[in-house]
C-alpha cells in the first residue's frame, strides 16, 4: 500500500499507528454518534481494535489535509467504504474526495461495486455518497456499481 495524491491540498497516508492524531477524532460523541452509533468515546484499546481490523481486512489511510491529519478512510476486501472526518475538517467536500479516490482504488482491484453502511440519521453522509453516485439499496445500505 502506497501514499494516493488526490490533489494539492489532500492526500491518503497508509495507516500507521498514531493515536496523538486519531484518538481525538472518536472521543468526539457527534463523530462517534454519525460512524458507529455510540453514545460513548473510544478508548485507546477500542480505537487499536477498530484499525487493526481495517489494515487487516483491506486498506486503511489517514486523510492528510493541508498537511493536518483530519480523519481516515477504508476500503475493505468485502468492498466496503468508510469514512471518518474530524467535525473541524467537515462540510468541505473532504470525504466526498477520499470517496471517489477508493472508488478508483476499487476500480484497481477489479471490484464491480462497492458499499456502505449508513445510519438512518446519518443526512450529511447519505447526502454525500449520494452526490458521487452511489444508491440506496436497503434502510442502511448504498451501493455504486462501477
Amino acid at each position: 500500500m502506497t501514499e494516493r495524491i488526490i490533489d494539492n491540498e489532500l492526500r491518503l497516508i497508509p495507516y500507521y499507528r498514531n493515536d496523538e492524531a486519531s484518538l481525538p477524532w472518536y472521543q468526539d460523541l457527534d463523530v462517534c454518534k454519525q460512524v458507529d452509533n455510540r453514545e460513548e468515546p473510544y478508548d485507546v484499546e477500542l480505537l487499536h481494535r477498530m484499525y487493526d481490523y481495517l489494515t487487516v481486512h483491506g486498506d486503511c489511510y489517514y486523510i492528510e489535509y493541508k498537511g493536518v491529519l483530519v480523519g481516515d478512510v477504508s476500503l475493505r476486501e468485502n468492498s466496503e467504504i468508510a469514512v471518518v472526518v474530524c467535525k473541524e475538517y467537515q462540510n468541505q467536500h473532504i470525504g466526498r474526495r477520499c470517496v471517489l479516490e477508493m472508488l478508483k482504488l476499487a476500480r484497481e482491484k477489479g471490484m464491480e461495486q462497492v458499499k456502505a453502511n449508513i445510519y438512518s440519521f446519518n443526512g450529511q453522509s447519505q447526502r454525500m455518497f449520494q452526490s458521487v453516485g452511489f444508491e440506496k439499496t436497503a434502510e442502511e445500505w448504498y451501493e455504486s456499481k462501477l
